[in-house]
């Protein structure tokens, strides 16, 4: 990179954690999915569904919020769209709603590349409030090209009988597992997580229900969490603050995974 280039301003981004009942177990599922390798971001990860907020998703959030909350709406708006995009699930939607709607939503979604033909053809709108904002990262030193300024938000399936569809384009696979499980494939090396999904990870895995999450989420403050490098007697160290709800707030540089 040339060093008198000045750095890309970060790029707006939502995530949609999902959580079901658990199927095999008390605690409850998560969806990942894994992007593919040709992705110049996160390729070959584990992740949650979500992505970039585009311009399509802040106009239609000034159809329907106050200028000051537009971009708030927007990012919520993002992360509907990107999980309908990635998974076929319809979060964050009120109106009729069935696995052919879904799948017909979708199709049309992944054909207009925005929300708000989908809302107008299947007389639907939008519910934000099943979103609960959860966390902001804005990792400035973990990624090499593009940075991503990222709102994480959960939202509750309940029992999960629903049909999930990887979209074989950005992603190559999609799972239910509980958080503290993703760890322990991780772990073992059945997937990769880069740090920030990891401190996520870690922090849900604190919790036997998806309303357990919620409360945490809604008593805990969000701000961008931005990791810092800390030199230590011991060694460097990746480091995030230590009062935003997470269990683990520093990583060994050498174990860091970077995008």
């Amino acid at each position: 990179m040339n060093a008198n280039r000045q750095p890309d301003a970060p790029i707006p981004a939502a995530t949609l954690v999902i959580f079901r009942k658990g199927r095999s177990a008390p605690e409850p599922e998560i969806l990942m999915t894994v992007r593919s390798r040709n992705m110049s971001f996160a390729g070959g990860m584990a992740v949650f569904p979500g992505g970039r907020v585009d311009p399509q998703d802040r106009d239609l959030a000034a159809r329907h919020a106050p200028e000051a909350e537009i971009d708030e709406v927007a990012h919520r708006i993002a992360a509907i769209r990107e999980t309908l995009e990635e998974t076929g699930l319809a979060i964050g939607l009120s109106g009729e709603m069935d696995a052919q709607r879904a799948a017909d939503a979708r199709t049309l979604l992944l054909d207009r590349r925005e929300l708000a033909p989908v809302l107008d053809r299947f007389n639907l709108t939008l519910d934000l409030s099943a979103l609960t904002p959860f966390a902001r990262w804005l990792p400035l030193g973990l990624a090499h090209n593009r940075i991503f300024d990222t709102m994480f938000y959960l939202a509750d399936l309940g029992t999960g009988a629903v049909e999930i569809e990887v979209d074989a384009t950005e992603n190559t696979r999609l799972f239910w597992v509980s958080a503290q499980e993703a760890l322990e494939m991780a772990d073992r090396g059945d997937i990769s997580v880069i740090y920030p999904t990891r401190r996520n990870l870690e922090r849900l895995a604190q919790f036997d229900s998806y309303e357990s999450a919620r409360d945490h989420a809604e008593a805990t403050p969000v701000r961008a969490i931005t990791p810092e490098v800390i030199e230590e007697a011991d060694g460097s160290f990746l480091s995030i603050p230590d009062d935003l709800g997470y269990p683990v707030t520093r990583e060994r540089m050498t174990d860091v995974k970077r995008s």
